[in-house]
């Protein structure tokens, strides 16, 4: 083949006819053209050959032992479960449940409930889950009643054999029931508490759902109320704190964390106990403040997302606080629990765990279920995983359809075991030693709600609707 520069010449010295008919200049223009194109053909071509060229190489190897920077990938990766003694304090009979898990302070230590549980009743108690509208409160227990908030915002109660006993809508008289969901339920003496994701805090009387007063949050107050002494403390979700008057609905005092740009239906309360009250905020801040006067005494913020796999990059805090002594745990959607001292916020432990609601410390443990479906148990001295148990992932069983995961609701430690209300249609207790299913309770239409224990009865509410109750 002849070299490019030998080509040029003879196409651009060549002798041009003239065109009788267009003139000699328009012929000229002619070669130009085709010469122009020829030289822009060759060059391409001659690069396309270099770069064949260049890949034709061999590559050099460099000579000695190749190692992984990384160690060994299966010792950085492996996790082994583990059966570690654990000693739990004993079950004691509580003949009330009045906040979300169990009391203002997020906590109840060990209810009593028997080992083989049968169904009781299933009461009807308005909307399930559909398309738009979603359950979103736990049930709340007195020796009187079970109280529940349907998808539509109507607050229902049910009496301990199954029967209804009154039922009330807590929707503004101008809005429509299909403009919002969400809320959640808190209850003390006669006083019935009710949030709502039209933005307001409605007061009930316990005996009759008399409407006792409601007050305007200016945001969707979906997590659940908490009631301490005189105070109802409500969390809306544009990151404003409420400290209510019990009896009347007044403003005691307001604390304001940073607005937030993104979190979920639901959300996390706070946690009250006689000189604390701990507000989650969906940006992942927490806020400590005394619950009388509402100064602040700490902040704090949670943040970051767990490592590799995740459900979510939202830092809104999901895992309700929960008051443990002189500890509080909490924990964000996105990848971190953390273990702080009440006293000052001071960190303890941080676990790059994502929390799906507020977790369960027992027996110098912490269980939680986790943002990828896992029930886990930690170690509560320093946050690390002792055993960690797999719960039923997407409801789609295509690998490359999955993305609607089951929701996992839980867990409680009750009569000795862990239990887990799941979206898929089962309850499911595990030994909280090793992490072994011990039992399975089926339930229609699946879970909607935490389960609940009191007088020594299971409830959990269902996706359709249903308040379903074992004993």
């Amino acid at each position: 083949m002849k070299n490019f520069s030998a080509i040029v010449p003879q196409l651009t010295t060549r002798k041009t006819t003239k065109n009788p008919t267009k003139g000699p200049e328009k012929g000229n223009d002619v070669t130009r053209k085709i010469v122009s194109g020829l030289k822009t053909k060759t060059l391409i071509a001659l690069a396309l050959t270099t770069a064949l060229v260049a890949c034709g190489e061999k590559d050099v190897i460099l000579p000695g032992e190749r190692l992984d920077i990384r160690g060994d990938a299966a010792e950085v990766t492996a996790f082994v479960n583990e059966a570690r003694p654990i000693s739990l304090p004993a079950a004691s009979l509580n003949t009330s449940w009045t906040h979300r898990n169990g009391s203002p302070t997020h906590r109840i230590a060990h209810p009593t409930l028997g080992t083989a549980l049968s169904p009781v009743f299933a009461a009807n108690i308005g909307a399930g889950d559909s398309r738009r509208l979603r359950i979103t409160a736990d049930p709340v227990v007195t020796t009187n009643a079970i109280y529940t908030l349907d998808a539509q915002s109507q607050v229902v109660a049910t009496s301990p054999s199954g029967a209804p006993l009154w039922a009330r809508s807590v929707i503004p008289a101008s809005d429509n029931p299909r403009d919002a969901s969400g809320g959640g339920l808190a209850v003390t003496g006669n006083v019935l508490l009710a949030t709502t994701g039209f933005g307001e805090v409605v007061a009930l009387d316990a005996a009759s759902g008399g409407e006792l007063w409601r007050q305007d949050l200016d945001a969707p107050g979906t997590s659940a109320p908490t009631i301490q002494g005189d105070l109802a403390y409500v969390v809306a979700r544009d990151g404003r704190a409420w400290a209510l008057d019990l009896d009347t609905g007044r403003i005691r005092w307001t604390q304001s964390g940073t607005p937030p740009t993104s979190n979920f239906s639901g959300g996390a309360g706070a946690a009250v106990n006689g000189e604390f009250a701990i507000f989650p905020f969906p940006t992942g801040e927490v806020l400590a403040a005394f619950p009388e006067g509402g100064l602040r005494r700490w902040s704090t913020v949670v943040t970051g997302q767990r490592p590799g796999q995740a459900a979510s990059n939202i830092s809104d805090i999901a895992g309700d606080p929960v008051i443990d002594g002189n500890r509080v745990y909490v924990g964000n959607f996105s990848g971190r629990v953390v273990a702080l001292e009440i006293a000052n916020g001071g960190r303890i432990w941080t676990a790059t765990e994502g929390a799906v609601g507020p977790v369960w410390p027992a027996g110098g443990s912490v269980f939680m279920v986790n943002d990828l479906g896992e029930l886990l148990r930690l170690d509560a001295d320093d946050g690390t995983a002792i055993w960690r148990v797999e719960l039923p992932g997407f409801e789609e069983n295509r690998e490359r359809r999955q993305k609607t995961r089951f929701a996992h609701y839980g867990p409680i430690l009750a009569g000795g075991r862990l239990i887990v209300a799941s979206s898929d249609g089962l309850v499911r207790q595990f030994d909280p030693t090793s992490g072994t299913l011990v039992g399975t309770i089926e339930i229609r239409g699946g879970a909607a709600s935490n389960p609940v224990v009191a007088n020594g009865t299971l409830y959990v509410v269902s996706k359709r609707g249903e308040l379903l109750a074992f004993r």
